[in-house]
Formats: structure tokens, C-alpha cells, sequence
């Protein structure tokens, strides 16, 4: 059987499906993430990233119009996969810091697999000459990389703490 190849705006666009797929599984599941987390610092970047997240959103459909498409959802298995991580955290993981820590690793995950998503979509609106849409693209890729850079700065004194409490765990 032989198909033709796709072309690069379709493979943009296909691209663009996805990521609205990926940013609308994620505003269902940060409130879940917000409300188990205990760290007041992690809550509020949750929070941040969720408002964030809508935005994203409503750049991906700025984006379909700017291409003269319908918006449309490709069902990205990854990010199930991932907030089913997440879920598997916040089910299985006990004792305030150690949740704390595996949130933010959970949340990192995710994090970097939209900032993959996000660096090739640009590039490859760049290569179509769809400026527009590649700075809109780029501008979330930005925001993407900022909430992983607080999540870390936010980890590091977490995981100390986790570190703390498990070693008392474990020796008391």
C-alpha cells in the first residue's frame, strides 16, 4: 500500500492537534495536582501554570485560525500515560515532602515533553514562513521553560526535606 508522504504544514498541523490534546489533559489534571500538594510554593506555581495552561490553549486555536484550520484534538497516548504517572503519585506516595518531590517530578515530566512538542512545532512553522504562529508557539515554549525552571528551584529544597523525613521514617 502506498501513500504519499506528508507534507510539513501537515505534519504542523497534526502537531498543533496534539498539543491541544496534551494542554486540555493537563488543565483537567493540575487542579487534582494543586489540591494534594502541600508546599505552599508548589501550590502556587500550579496554580500559575494552570492559568498558563488555558492560555495555551487559546494560542493553539489562534494558531489553527492563523493556518485556516478547524481545531481539532489528535489523542496524544503520552500525556495519559503521564498524568496516569501523576495519578499513580498522588495514590501511592505518602508523607508530605515525598508527595511534594514526586509532584514536581511528575510535573517536570510533562513539562519537558511539551517543550518538545512546542520546539518542533515552531521550528516548523518557522520553515513555512508562519511567523505568526511560530512566535505564538515559541511564547508558550517560553512559559513551558519557566514553569520547569521554578519547579526545579522549588525541588531543591524539597527533596531535602523528603530525604529528611524518610530517613526518620526509616530510623524511627
Amino acid at each position: 500500500m502506498n501513500r504519499e508522504p506528508l507534507t510539513l504544514r501537515e505534519l504542523l498541523v497534526m502537531k498543533l492537534q496534539a498539543l491541544y490534546d496534551i494542554e486540555k489533559q493537563i488543565v483537567e489534571a493540575l487542579p487534582k495536582m494543586i489540591e494534594r500538594a502541600h508546599h505552599q510554593g508548589l501550590k502556587a506555581a500550579l496554580r500559575e501554570h494552570l492559568a498558563e495552561t488555558r492560555n495555551h490553549v487559546c494560542r493553539i486555536e489562534d494558531s489553527f485560525k492563523l493556518l485556516r484550520e478547524k481545531p481539532h484534538m489528535l489523542p496524544a497516548k503520552a500525556i495519559r500515560a503521564l498524568i496516569e504517572d501523576g495519578e499513580w503519585v498522588m495514590a501511592n506516595v505518602h508523607g508530605e515532602h515525598p508527595l511534594d518531590a514526586a509532584l514536581i517530578a511528575s510535573a517536570q515530566y510533562i513539562e519537558h515533553y511539551e517543550m518538545a512538542g512546542y520546539s518542533v512545532a515552531s521550528s516548523w512553522a518557522e520553515m513555512l514562513g508562519e511567523h505568526e504562529v511560530a512566535e505564538l508557539l515559541s511564547n508558550t515554549l517560553a512559559e513551558e521553560e519557566a514553569a520547569d525552571d521554578m519547579l526545579s528551584d522549588i525541588a531543591d529544597g524539597i527533596s531535602e526535606k523528603a530525604a529528611d523525613e524518610v530517613l526518620a521514617a526509616v530510623a524511627g
